[in-house]
């Protein structure tokens, strides 16, 4: 690519707009968390929600493989603990439900994005094919949460089965299935089905208006379609584990989906490159902060271990 255009591109950066874009990030990571709040339990009220959605996404940024899905139910886990809620292994559970849950909400709408813009901008044949691969694993998905919902006593009696010849170990599976079942009890409450739609359009619209934002930073008169095209492709990009802060995947899927609206290989990277910083700084600067706050290391919650 031609470095000599990258750097005249990140030298005429609007950098207000930029700003605003990235203060559009940590604003999504608490929306997100407003919308967590409603796929626990009703009347469950588990503290620490956006302290944990802030600590474990800083973790993604800094720790491989999605380590950070696994630090935020532990902060979670740790701080409903302490709050009286039970053991830190029944917490453990109903927690991870629910980001089990959060997973499926966020890669259905995903799919739904790419299959809008379809409709719209040429999207790349292997990417359908990888979002057509993403909702067969979410209608999976879907199927097991909605067995375990409908009929939780015949799964139990399953795992009875399964586990027969070891009986210490059934009483502790057991023990983690039924937690985790109350802890799906969230996402059948009609009450909560309301907000969980309308926090979820507040999710995704942010971080595509912080795109677009970013669009326009860059000198890139772009439609607003093309805010969404970047968030759909990163989400898809990144829905896998990968490096730590999706180094390289996160830059090459953003740059395919501006490249889809004629714009050139380099400025394309500049738009990538800067877009990912303004993702990444403020997430691992607040989530440090937090982390700080909270007292827990990420040693301690990438290596915890729920109680039976």
């Amino acid at each position: 690519m031609d470095l000599a255009e990258l750097r005249r591109q990140l030298g005429a950066t609007r950098w207000g707009w930029a700003a605003g874009a990235t203060a559009l990030t940590p604003l999504g990571l608490w929306a997100r968390a407003r919308r967590w709040r409603y796929l626990f339990p009703p009347r469950s009220d588990p503290p620490g929600l956006v302290p944990a959605v802030m600590i474990g996404y800083m973790a993604n940024n800094v720790l491989p493989l999605r380590a950070g899905e696994v630090v935020r139910v532990y902060v979670v886990a740790r701080r409903w603990s302490a709050a009286g809620a039970g053991g830190t292994g029944r917490t453990f559970w109903t927690a991870l439900a629910t980001l089990i849950v959060e997973r499926v909400l966020d890669s259905l709408a995903v799919v739904l994005m790419l299959a809008v813009l379809v409709l719209v901008v040429p999207v790349p044949a292997f990417l359908q094919a990888a979002a057509l691969a993403v909702l067969a694993i979410d209608l999976v998905g879907i199927a097991v949460l909605v067995a375990l919902i409908a009929a939780p006593a015949r799964c139990a009696r399953l795992i009875e089965r399964l586990s027969a010849r070891w009986p210490r170990l059934q009483q502790r599976v057991l023990g983690a299935f039924e937690t985790f079942v109350r802890g799906l009890d969230g996402i059948r409450a009609p009450s909560h089905a309301l907000p969980i739609l309308v926090w979820s359009a507040i999710v995704w619209a942010l971080p595509a208006s912080a795109a677009w934002m970013m669009l326009v930073a860059m000198n890139l008169n772009l439609p607003w379609i093309a805010g969404w095209t970047v968030l759909a492709f990163v989400a898809l990009g990144v829905s896998i584990p990968s490096a730590p802060g999706y180094i390289g995947v996160f830059h090459a899927a953003a740059a395919l989906a501006v490249g889809l609206f004629g714009v050139a290989q380099a400025a394309a990277v500049g738009y990538a490159l800067v877009f990912h910083a303004s993702q990444f700084l403020p997430t691992v600067a607040l989530g440090w902060l937090y982390l700080l706050r909270e007292q827990v290391s990420l040693g301690e919650a990438t290596h915890a271990r729920p109680a039976a």
